[in-house]
């Protein structure tokens, strides 16, 4: 390079605009930087290049952090891996899973089926080629029955009824003649004891929910008959079958296949002569709030109820004008804050789903005298939809002449500050829990119809699910609390956010609410939560799935992973992102589909293949040393027992825990009574 005469001390340029050298100082700016000759670009290749350079900046840092994060986990204590305690081969691509009593359901790409929990032995199965179950729900009814709500991928919801080793087609509960009438079945859902199913159903316009009654007991009656008809028929079908094996000898290689056609015959015949499920209610999403159509104020009135509850708010004197005034008030005075010019904010978007919960008698819903509930029968339920502010409670008990068909009134009406995102209510059945936009969630009391307590995540955490999670300080009673004080009962449940972050919370009467976050948001994609369940029979436990298939059991107490549930080398968790999988918590076992890694990359697969479902035995030795409590069952309910069963109960409880003292205590006991016997002594001298 030549040497120039430089005008100004040597300096680099910042490279940021404001230092681009301008037309009247291009000649002498080479001067400042002899190697500026070459490297100097022309616009808008500078920019270009500047460009570039931060993009392989942050593309390095990313890097970085990555690998870094690679080796903090090598140097972290990687928990303890558990292999599967056994495993059973399904026919055909497994879609869903449910245990229910001493029985497995498996969900399938052409139909159902059935399988012993003891050796997990294929029962029965309902096959139909056109069908794929995508959701199944199951609930035992006791003498090994259990009814079934399947739905499949063309949105049809098939009732089924299980009977000692016989599966039942009772119904299609959506089904119709007329195609262009046909409606699509989006979520379904059993009550627990099977006394009720909801069905939410979408038209091409609106979407509804349907509640439907199960003669359960009805069809334990019939199944009894029907058996008893085909047992005295039987001799006649043997007699018959042997006189035909003569004439034909290969009759022995056709016989499975006749016996299972004639078993699906009567099948299906017998699952004609079923009771139907009677239509109970029919919710539509309520309508939304717009000008009164009342002429007067008495008008008005006629329609109000007796005003015990809070309503939808559609009886009113407001009118369209008024109610377009104070829109342009309200536009007007916080325009800064509000989005003007969004046309998608104008129009009214119908909702399209909902959540339901089925509520056991309690004080949330008010019951007149004249209404018998059952304390094991769900009353009612609960039903908020899609950007509503409103919980909406309607009974299952009421008059069949108070039914609309197609304006429904609910029975109580719980409003929010704001949009409730989801719900959940707890396994016993007495707290129900909201969660709402603003990251809030309220915990409410069913047995006494009062909120226990409100507690607010971090600000900008969206709750995506909510789960209770059963403790020792969340018994079934209230007056059954270990903690001593049945007056301040606690609550745990989990919130799992939208960015995968997962949150502990703990609500109380005190007043005193507070959380925990378990798992922040990864900075690896491959460990975002995506589904989060607790487990019912161990306390303070819950098992984690993450997006890379890795199944984490945690304890909630200590805020450490116990153990990873893992699959064979040879398999991988089928689908992690939306896992198949079951618990039943009966058995005390996780099931869990798998897949083999020659067929991970697959794009699909043929529908003859066997998908296998892994067993996690969690009474088996390894498993069972892992959880640092026992296993304890919850404290039996009173809350339906009357009030001198209560007391007894109590009396005992008080009586046999004195017993306990005076037996830690002999010698305080013996001294007490000798204090007694003297004080006796002196009254009967006086």
């Amino acid at each position: 390079m030549p040497v120039y005469i430089r005008k100004h001390p040597l300096e680099i340029p910042l490279p940021s605009e404001k230092d681009w050298i301008k037309e009247d100082e291009e000649e002498n700016f080479f001067l400042q930087d002899p190697d500026q000759t070459l490297d100097q670009l022309p616009q808008p290749f500078r920019m270009i290049n500047k460009m570039v350079n931060l993009v392989f900046d942050e593309a390095l840092e990313i890097i970085e952090q990555r690998e870094a994060l690679r080796e903090a986990q090598k140097l972290k204590v990687r928990p303890m891996q558990y292999m599967p305690t056994g495993d059973f081969k399904v026919a055909g691509r497994a879609n869903c899973l449910a245990a229910s009593g001493k029985n497995i359901f498996v969900g399938l790409s052409t139909g159902l089926a059935a399988f012993s929990a003891a050796d997990c032995r294929r029962v029965c199965a309902w096959e139909a080629a056109k069908f794929e179950i995508c959701a199944i729900h199951a609930s035992d009814l006791g003498n090994e029955n259990h009814v079934l709500i399947a739905l499949d991928e063309m949105g049809f919801a098939h009732l089924f009824y299980f009977c000692k080793d016989s599966l039942f087609l009772v119904k299609v509960l959506n089904e119709v003649e007329d195609i262009s009438k046909r409606s699509t079945c989006e979520e379904v859902e059993l009550s627990h004891g099977g006394s009720y199913a909801g069905v939410l159903l979408q038209g091409s316009t609106e979407a509804w929910l349907e509640i439907y009654r199960l003669p359960k007991d009805s069809w334990e009656r019939e199944t009894e008959n029907a058996s008893g008809a085909a047992a005295a028929a039987a001799p006649a079908v043997q007699e018959r079958m042997f006189s035909q094996a003569s004439e034909m000898k290969s009759l022995e290689l056709q016989r499975e296949g006749s016996a299972e056609m004639e078993t699906r015959m009567s099948t299906s015949k017998l699952g004609a002569r079923l009771s139907l499920p009677m239509l109970l209610l029919k919710v539509r999403p309520p309508k939304p709030l717009s000008g009164s159509i009342f002429k007067s104020p008495l008008d008005a009135l006629m329609k109000i109820d007796d005003g015990s509850v809070l309503g939808l708010g559609h009886n009113h004197m407001i009118k369209d004008c008024q109610l377009e005034q104070q829109d342009a008030i309200f536009h007007s005075t916080f325009k800064t804050y509000l989005e003007r010019g969004s046309e998608s904010d104008s129009k009214e978007v119908t909702p399209r789903h909902t959540m339901f919960h089925f509520i056991f008698p309690g004080r949330i819903l008010r019951m007149g005298p004249e209404i018998k509930s059952q304390p094991e029968v769900p009353a009612g339920i609960s039903v908020h939809w899609s950007g509503s502010h409103n919980l909406c409670l309607y009974l299952l008990t009421r008059p069949l002449k108070e039914k609309g068909d197609t304006e429904l009134k609910p029975d109580a009406v719980w409003p929010c500050a704001a949009l409730i995102t989801c719900s959940a209510v707890s396994s016993c059945s007495s707290y129900l829990a909201l969660a709402c936009e603003d990251s809030t969630i309220t915990v409410w009391n069913n047995c006494l119809g009062s909120p226990l307590g409100v507690t607010a995540l971090p600000e900008g955490c969206l709750i995506r699910s909510i789960h209770f999670l059963p403790s020792p300080a969340a018994p079934k009673d209230q007056g059954l609390c270990p903690s001593g004080d049945p007056s301040h009962p606690k609550v745990q449940l989990l919130a799992l956010c939208v960015d995968g972050s997962l949150h502990l919370v703990a609500a109380s009467w005190t007043g005193q609410s507070n959380t925990v976050l378990l798992a922040g948001r990864p900075q690896d994609p491959g460990q975002t939560i995506n589904t989060v369940t607790p487990l019912l029979t161990f306390n303070g436990t819950l098992l984690v799935f993450s997006r890379d298939g890795t199944v984490s059991l945690i304890d909630t107490v200590t805020l450490q992973t116990i153990c990873h549930l893992v699959t064979p080398p040879s398999y991988t968790v089928a689908s992690p992102w939306q896992p198949v999988f079951a618990l039943d918590t009966e058995n005390q076992r996780l099931l869990l589909q798998g897949q083999e890694q020659q067929r991970a990359d697959a794009v699909s697969q043929a529908k003859d293949n066997q998908s296998s479902i892994f067993l996690f035995d969690f009474n088996s030795h390894p498993l069972r040393d892992v959880f640092p409590k026992k296993l304890e069952s919850p404290p039996e309910s009173l809350q339906h027992l009357p009030w001198d069963k209560r007391c007894d109960i109590f009396l005992r409880n008080r009586r046999e825990h004195l017993l306990e003292l005076s037996q830690q205590m002999p010698g305080c006991w013996s001294r007490l009574q000798n204090y007694a016997a003297t004080l006796q002594k002196e009254r009967q001298k006086k």
